[in-house]
């Protein structure tokens, strides 16, 4: 099994609050699973300065941070090599190497590592 599941929170255009009720599905569900990291894609915004999920989904990843249903996540903007929570995250889950999305700097993604 991969040890990298993609979540897309975007898809079906949900509103803010159904998007992390599915989020916080996903990380009940793989707790306790071979899956060491979520990316998720909630997108950027349609408008160019950013949409509504985005911001409401670290914020809420901030909080389950804090309850302990997650260890850090790394909005995708930093994730780069040269960022520390990133190279912690590839000591962790070393499939995040081939992600597709390293080093692009993608504000349409967050990576939450389980």
């Amino acid at each position: 099994m991969s040890q990298i599941k993609i979540v897309n929170l975007e898809e079906g255009r949900p509103s803010v609050a159904d998007a992390l009720v599915r989020l916080q599905l996903e990380l009940r569900l793989t707790r306790g699973t071979s899956i060491k990291a979520l990316k998720l894609i909630h997108g950027f915004g349609s408008t160019g300065r950013g949409g509504k999920l985005r911001p409401a989904v670290r914020r809420h990843l901030d909080t389950q941070r804090g309850r302990g249903y997650l260890r850090f996540y790394i909005p995708g903007e930093r994730l780069s090599i040269f960022d520390e929570e990133t190279r912690r995250a590839l000591d962790l889950c070393p499939a995040l190497r081939n992600d597709t999305d390293l080093e692009r700097h993608n504000n349409g993604i967050t990576l939450v590592i389980l």
